[in-house]
């Protein structure tokens, strides 16, 4: 095996439903935007995998494991080792007025949450919506092309990506012994959004990394401007 348990790799990756070679995935923008699938807000380039945690499809998991850094692939993958089959257990009629109580006006293909879970509106009619929890490709084979950016060897550049997939990238990381201080600057932004990462990434880092017994967080905010154009404010340093 070219990488064992727990390494971590970064890959890049195009996906298809292999019946009709419908594009579902990619991590090159410039593709995503040609098959229509961008996702606003989506940062795209390499994305980390740790081999064998399941941070990917098990087939694709298990493909990475034989593969070396460099090389490129081309796998097909039955359900079960995609997106699993289909449950029909997990589909539900659910009342029209349901949705109308939560204000939603659900139609076919819709994302919702219901009880916590996410599923997929699959038709409204009679003031019947048909809701199923499977996941949208379960069932269907998937094709994917998948090439070894790199492995990453250094604790900061694992715990870097780490941040990244936790979309709460560190501005700097130190270790020192058993303790790891993550730094995130004033361009980082500090929305609900990087609270909930931030707690992602110290997770994962006592997860991922045995010999950590500490994490320290440094953050950074500045004064906001109050209004003031930068020009204005250059005039006035000048005027002492």
């Amino acid at each position: 095996m070219a990488f064992k348990e727990g390494e971590f790799v970064e890959i890049e990756y195009s996906s298809w439903t292999t019946a009709d070679n419908r594009m579902i995935d990619t991590t090159d923008k410039a593709l995503a935007e040609k098959n229509g699938i961008v996702v606003e807000g989506r940062k795209y380039g390499p994305v980390l995998v740790i081999v064998g945690k399941r941070t990917v499809v098990k087939g694709l998991d298990d493909a990475i494991k034989a593969m070396d850094a460099g090389q490129t692939k081309k796998i097909t993958l039955k359900p079960g080792e995609a997106f699993g089959e289909r449950n029909p257990d997990i589909v539900r009629v659910m009342p029209l007025a349901e949705f109308k109580k939560r204000d939603m006006n659900p139609y076919p293909g819709m994302r919702v949450n219901i009880d916590n879970v996410s599923a997929t509106v699959k038709s409204v009619n009679s003031g019947r919506v048909v809701v199923d929890a499977n996941h949208p490709y379960a069932g269907m084979e998937i094709t994917y092309e998948v090439k070894i950016s790199k492995r990453l060897d250094q604790q900061q550049d694992k715990i870097t990506a780490l941040g990244r997939t936790y979309e709460v990238e560190p501005s700097a990381v130190k270790i020192e012994g058993k303790t790891v201080e993550l730094s995130f600057n004033d361009a980082v932004k500090k929305d609900a959004d990087y609270f909930i990462g931030r707690a992602n990434l110290v997770a994962g880092i006592f997860g991922y990394f045995d010999a950590i017994e500490k994490v320290k967080v440094e953050e950074e905010y500045n004064r906001p401007k109050e209004g003031k154009a930068e020009g204005q404010e250059h005039e006035h340093d000048h005027a002492h």
